[in-house]
C-alpha cells in the first residue's frame, strides 16, 4: 500500500501542535513553580517580620512605635503581594483548582495580621495596664499567626508535590511518544526524499527501486505516458552510467527552458592522470577511477543539471545557478574532493588523481556546442598553466 505525503506531513504538523501546546503547559508549570518560591519567600518574610514585631525594644516607645507602623505596613503588603501573585498561578487555578482555598487562607492571613498589628499596638503604648496580660495576648495572636503561614507554606509545598507528579507523567509519556514518532517519521521521510531521488536523472534506470509515496507514484505513472528521453540507455555511458555526447545534447535539450532567470555555465574538466595513450592505470582501474570520478561529480547535481562523460577522461557539466560564482565554486570543490583521490597504478604505486577544467558562462543566444568549444579553449589554459585548475574565460583573457 503506497502512503500519502500529504497525509504524513498532516499527521506530523498535528503532533508537533500538540507538543508545542504541551510544552506551553510546561511552560505555564515553571511559571508557576517560580511563583511558589516566591510565595514561600513572601511568607518567610512575614514570619521573620511578626517575630521582630513582638521582640521591639520598650526602654525607647516612640522608637518602638514607629518601628511597629513600619513593620505593620511591610505585612499587609506582603500579604497583597500574595494575593497578586497567585493571579498568576494559571496551573493552581485550572487544573489542582486550589485558589479558592489559597485566597481563604490569604483572608485568615490578614485577618490574624490585623488582630497581631491589633495587640502589638496594644503592647507599644505608655501607661500600659496589665502589661503582662497585654504580652500574653501579643504572645497568642504571634503564635496563631505564625502557625498559620507555616500552614501555608506546607500547603504550597504540597500543591508543587502535585503539580510535579502529574507533569512528570506528562513529560515522561511525551517523551516515548516523541521518541517513537521521531524514529518513526524518519523512516518515513527518508522513503520519500528517496522517491524524490528516484525522480531524478541521477536515480534513472533504478528499476528496482519500490515507490513509497502515492503522490510520486502518480507522477511516475504520468511520466511514463510519454517516452522520456532519460528511459533511452543509448543516452548513458556504460562505465560511469551518466550521459555520454549525446545525452548531452539531448538531455539539456529536455531542460534548457527550466529556471531561465538563472545562470547557465558549462565546464570541461579533464583528468590529468589517464589518457587514451598513456597506459599508467589497468583499464579496471581505469574504469573504477572513471566511475569514481563521476559519482563525485554527481553530488553536486541538481534538477536542472546535466552532467556527461564526452571523451576518454573528459567530462562536461552543465550547471544551472542564480550566481554566477556558485557554479565556479561547486566546480572548484569538485576539483579538490578528487584531488584527494589516490589510486594503485600498474606498479603499485599510489598515484593522485587531479583534473583541469575550463568553466565559462554561457551566453543567451550561444549554442551548447559553441559553448563547449569555448570550455574546451578555457581549459587548454589550466592545462598549460601546470594542471589541477579550473581556469575561466577572464584567465584567458589575461594570456
Amino acid at each position: 500500500m503506497k502512503h500519502s505525503i500529504k497525509k504524513i506531513f498532516k499527521n506530523l504538523t498535528t503532533l508537533w501542535v500538540l507538543v508545542t501546546i504541551v510544552m506551553g503547559i510546561g511552560a505555564l508549570n515553571m511559571i508557576g513553580q517560580s511563583i511558589s518560591f516566591n510565595k514561600i519567600n513572601n511568607l518567610n518574610n512575614q514570619k521573620n517580620i511578626i517575630s521582630k514585631l513582638i521582640k521591639l525594644n520598650r526602654s525607647d516607645l516612640e522608637f518602638a512605635q514607629i518601628q511597629f507602623n513600619g513593620k505593620s505596613t511591610e505585612i499587609l503588603n506582603e500579604i497583597d503581594k500574595l494575593r497578586e501573585l497567585s493571579s498568576y498561578d494559571f496551573i493552581g487555578k485550572y487544573i489542582i483548582n486550589n485558589s479558592s482555598e489559597y485566597m481563604s487562607d490569604m483572608d485568615e492571613l490578614a485577618k490574624l495580621t490585623m488582630l497581631l498589628n491589633e495587640k502589638a499596638s496594644a503592647y507599644y503604648t505608655k501607661n500600659i495596664k496589665n502589661k503582662a496580660l497585654k504580652l500574653q495576648e501579643l504572645q497568642n495572636a504571634f503564635e496563631k499567626t505564625n502557625t498559620h503561614i507555616n500552614t501555608v507554606i506546607l500547603k504550597t509545598i504540597s500543591y508543587e508535590e502535585i503539580k510535579f507528579h502529574i507533569f512528570e507523567k506528562i513529560y515522561f509519556i511525551l517523551f516515548i511518544i516523541i521518541f517513537l514518532t521521531t524514529i518513526w517519521y524518519r523512516k518515513k521521510l527518508n522513503a520519500i526524499y528517496n522517491d524524490i531521488l528516484f525522480l531524478f536523472s541521477v536515480n534513472a534506470g533504478k528499476a528496482n527501486h519500490k515507490i513509497f509515496s502515492q503522490e510520486v507514484d502518480t507522477i511516475l505513472l504520468r511520466m511514463n505516458k510519454k517516452p522520456l528521453i532519460s528511459d533511452d540507455y543509448s543516452l548513458f555511458d556504460p562505465v560511469t552510467e551518466v550521459h555520454n555526447l549525446k545525452g548531452l545534447y539531448s538531455s539539456y535539450s529536455e531542460r534548457k527552458n527550466l529556471k531561465d532567470e538563472h545562470f547557465t555555465s558549462v565546464t570541461v574538466l579533464e583528468i590529468d592522470n589517464i589518457s587514451a595513450t598513456d597506459k599508467n592505470f589497468t583499464e579496471e582501474m581505469t574504469q573504477t577511477i572513471l566511475k569514481k570520478i563521476a559519482f563525485n561529480i554527481s553530488l553536486y547535481e541538481q534538477s536542472t543539471d546535466v552532467i556527461a562523460r564526452t571523451g576518454y577522461n573528459q567530462f562536461t557539466i552543465i550547471f544551472s545557478r542564480k550566481k554566477k560564482e556558485q557554479s565556479l565554486k561547486e566546480i572548484d570543490a569538485i576539483r579538490q574532493s578528487i584531488s584527494q583521490m589516490q589510486f594503485l597504478d600498474k606498479n603499485k604505486k599510489q598515484i593522485p588523481i587531479t583534473i583541469s577544467g575550463g568553466f565559462i558562462i554561457k551566453a543567451q543566444g550561444t549554442s551548447l556546442e559553441d559553448a563547449i568549444k569555448q570550455a574546451k579553449i578555457v581549459l587548454q589554459q589550466a592545462i598549460n598553466s601546470g594542471k589541477n585548475k579550473i581556469s575561466h574565460t577572464s584567465d584567458l583573457i589575461q594570456v
